[in-house]
């Protein structure tokens, strides 16, 4: 009997000196469209790097001239791609914008030569953070991979680096900065409560509201139900057809009056006339209704935090959500009533959001209030990018500052006076086509909590830290929004015993939590307990870096 067998051509074998290069971009043509200027720019400096350590980068896929990019722009594509190349071949997958993983996840995860993923050291397109998603996604995967970072690929220790990766196929960082949990000492107060804590969750549960799973192609941002479960942690699968709906049906006055109570409070929306350039009227509007509908659908469904999906989800519904996941996070924020007028929905409390239905920044959140609220410590907490860095030019600070940003989630509470210091401005119309404001605001100086869950080897992770926001001139700051995206909220944070690069060669997402205490003591004892909590419900912990002033943990 004769078969259908399949011919599979086998792809041509890379030369010795070759290596193969992979640019995962956006699922938006305006996106990559805009950014490509800088990815070239990127691949060009890396080119020149990999030549003069006598090697060749070939482009594993082409310039599209009809698309004006040459990005890999969907998974289908990806796939295509990577069914071409050698499967043995040295493979650098270049970043210098947002990346969508899923685009190459597949790719990489069965490729059998050394993989490196590189990205620009700079904040105009966020290359840093797709980087970051990329080694999240590729560390839950399993799939062994080397990172580098370069400001312009020439200096030294990049080159160092590049070289000992293209002659041995590895690259590993010095992580001395981390420590494991069981060489801590917690003392014993944060100790029960962190673990009273955790059979709490594990006797009450908590609901996970997520709408939409999976946004922009983030892996690692999926926690596997199993691994939640037994925490007591439980997702409640919502549709954003839903959100969608519920916005539809709130009541025009319902509306104005939310907007309302933020003016009243001395928050500032830059509004225009032109729908496709200006935040207008009708998209803020929208947005308050949007708030009203994500509040009853938590309640609806019982739920302790939700996510919304964010940039893919509603954005050819719906005007952006930043505005929206800003206000559920704030303690004081404008009262929502439930359907029949009765009752004031979580009242005098933020509805914990964790943007872009990040649910291991969810997970984090949740533990966040739960320690803070016990230990009468500010709630609110947000996910930022880790977007970038540089030294403060004004010559206000010494240390190093990192740049955190990110377009929602942030907290008026977080913000310099408050709402007073909170403004909106339209979203940048090549992601979002509605529009849409912010919720703007420079991070209030203070002491932090910064941290980060993971998954690494089928396991759940945490690292924790801790850092100092700054506060710095305001044409400093001005500069760091204008070399970023101006329209979004800003923290100027120096991480505690943390350099940039010890940083990169530990942190597996392209997002960290963070989180203020009324002191530094006091956020050192929030810190241990919050650590101790996680122990207690399964979660492997490290401390990075020293508390402030430079103490040891251990």
């Amino acid at each position: 009997m004769a078969y259908d067998v399949p011919k599979l051509s086998k792809p041509p074998k890379a030369k010795k000196r070759e290596v193969l290069l992979v640019a995962s971009g956006d699922l938006r043509l305006a996106a990559n469209q805009n950014c490509w200027a800088k990815q070239k720019e990127m691949e060009d400096a890396l080119s020149d790097a990999v030549a003069d350590a006598g090697y060749e980068i070939v482009r594993a896929h082409s310039f599209k001239p009809d698309e004006k990019h040459g990005f890999i722009s969907s998974q289908k594509e990806g796939m295509e791609v990577f069914s071409q190349i050698d499967p043995k071949a040295k493979l650098i997958v270049a970043e210098a914008v947002w990346q969508y993983s899923h685009h190459v996840l597949a790719g990489l995860l069965s490729h059998q030569g050394p993989i490196l993923t590189v990205a620009n050291w700079s904040g105009t397109w966020p290359g840093l953070v797709g980087m970051l998603n990329l080694n999240g996604s590729l560390t839950k995967a399993g799939k062994k991979y080397s990172t580098l970072w370069s400001e312009d690929f020439t200096d030294r220790p990049f080159k160092r680096n590049l070289e000992r990766w293209l002659e041995k196929g590895s690259v590993r960082h010095s992580t001395k900065h981390v420590v494991p949990l069981k060489k801590v000492k917690i003392p014993g107060a944060e100790s029960r409560l962190g673990e009273a804590l955790a059979e709490q969750l594990r006797r009450e549960k908590a609901i996970m509201g997520i709408f939409d799973e999976g946004c922009m192609g983030m892996y690692n941002a999926i926690i596997q139900d199993e691994l939640l479960n037994p925490m007591g942690v439980y997702k409640e699968r919502l549709s954003q057809s839903a959100l969608y709906y519920e916005t539809t049906q709130v009541d025009d006055d319902e509306a104005r009056a939310v907007r309302q109570w933020m003016e009243d409070r001395g928050m500032t929306f830059h509004t225009g006339p032109n729908e496709e350039t200006d935040l207008t009227d009708a998209q803020i509007h929208t947005q308050c209704k949007m708030y009203i509908a994500a509040a009853r659908i938590a309640d609806d469904f019982g739920c302790d935090l939700i996510g919304i999906q964010y940039q893919q989800g509603l954005k050819d519904l719906l005007p952006a959500s930043d505005l929206v996941e800003g206000m559920l996070n704030n303690s004081d924020r404008p009262p929502v009533r439930s359907r029949d007028g009765k009752r004031i929905l979580y009242a005098g409390q933020p509805i914990v959001h964790f943007n872009e239905v990040d649910e291991c920044a969810g997970l984090d959140g949740l533990m966040t209030y739960r320690v803070h609220h016990a230990m009468g410590q500010p709630v609110e907490n947000t996910l930022h990018d880790v977007r970038w860095g540089d030294w403060d030019q004004s010559g206000t600070v010494d240390d190093y500052v990192w740049v955190f940003l990110i377009s929602g989630s942030a907290p008026p509470a977080h913000f310099v006076d408050g709402w007073k210091g909170a403004c909106s401005e339209r979203q940048p119309d090549m992601y979002f086509r509605l529009g849409g404001g912010s919720l703007k605001g420079v991070s209030k100086p203070g002491e932090i909590v910064w941290s980060r869950i993971y998954v690494d080897d089928g396991k759940l992770r945490m690292d924790l830290g801790r850092a100092g926001v700054v506060q710095l001139p305001p044409e400093e700051t001005q500069r760091r929004w204008d070399l970023t995206t101006p329209q979004w909220p800003i923290m100027h944070a120096v991480t505690y015993g943390v350099s940039r690069d010890q940083f990169m060669a530990k942190h597996k997402a392209n997002h960290i939590q963070v989180a203020y205490a009324n002191s530094a003591k006091e956020a050192d004892k929030a810190l241990l307990a919050k650590a101790a909590m996680a122990e207690a419900m399964g979660i492997d912990v490290n401390i990075c870096g020293t508390r402030a002033g430079g103490k040891s943990w251990e």
